[in-house]
């Protein structure tokens, strides 16, 4: 029962993780913007709960005298997946830090067009721009406060994964697959072919008389076009 709630866990931390590590690759890009942080922000923290759900069920079986081989050895396959997820999550966590602080939501910029125009207006459109919206403060507060919090649950997820270290010595070179590498292709190469011939049973093989016929119809059908075309020519 363990077990399968460890896979169910980890199988969501998985999709999570690949939802995390697709909304990073955006950011700076022009479908950059606050939604976006928040959506950053929303997945790393489920996947962080995650990874903490798993990292107590995954410590307590390995920890556990009493499990058989068999069950060890699933459950450390599971840990180094596991341990796998957390360093993809950490360097995903990493460049999103890199890219919101090169690229921030609010940052100043130069006027690319100038009009030219000066005297009272130029009063007028300084305080109109110096007014900014309770909404625009917000915003601002919520880029900076948002770098500084992912920089504190990066130092998290590297110290979680130092004490899974500590705590459960499970080396990855020691974990054996189930399945062959290239196990998956293989399967899908053989529904292929087992498709293949499944067709070729239910067609069967091909009948000459029915051949035969229709090459001699297809022979007088042409006679007939031919003969139709001089007659034609001769009128």
């Amino acid at each position: 029962m363990a077990r399968e709630e460890c896979k169910a866990l980890l199988d969501a931390l998985n999709k999570t993780t690949a939802c995390y590590h697709h909304l990073v690759l955006t950011v700076g890009g022009s479908a950059d913007s606050q939604n976006l942080r928040e959506e950053l922000q929303k997945t790393r923290q489920k996947a962080q709960e995650l990874a903490v759900a798993i990292r107590a069920q995954l410590t307590a079986a390995l920890r556990d005298r009493g499990l058989d081989a068999e069950e060890r050895a699933e459950f450390e396959r599971l840990w180094v997946a596991f341990s796998g997820c957390l360093d993809l999550l950490e360097a995903d966590m990493r460049r999103a830090l890199a890219l919101g602080t090169a690229f921030p939501l609010h940052a100043p910029r130069r006027p690319l067009v100038r009009t030219g125009v000066a005297g009272g207006s130029a009063g007028v459109a300084a305080r109109a721009l110096s007014a900014r919206s309770l909404r625009h403060e917000a915003e601002r507060d919520f880029d900076v406060d948002d770098l500084r919090e992912l920089e504190r649950e990066i130092l998290q997820v590297s110290e979680m994964v130092n004490d899974m270290e500590m705590k459960v010595n499970v080396p990855r070179w020691t974990v054996q697959a189930r399945q062959t590498a290239g196990a998956e292709l293989l399967s899908s190469v053989g529904a292929s072919s087992v498709g293949v011939v499944s067709v070729q049973e239910r067609t069967g093989p091909c009948d000459v008389s029915k051949a035969l016929a229709a090459t001699v119809f297809s022979a007088v059908l042409l006679a007939a076009v031919a003969l139709a075309i001089c007659v034609a020519k001769l009128s």
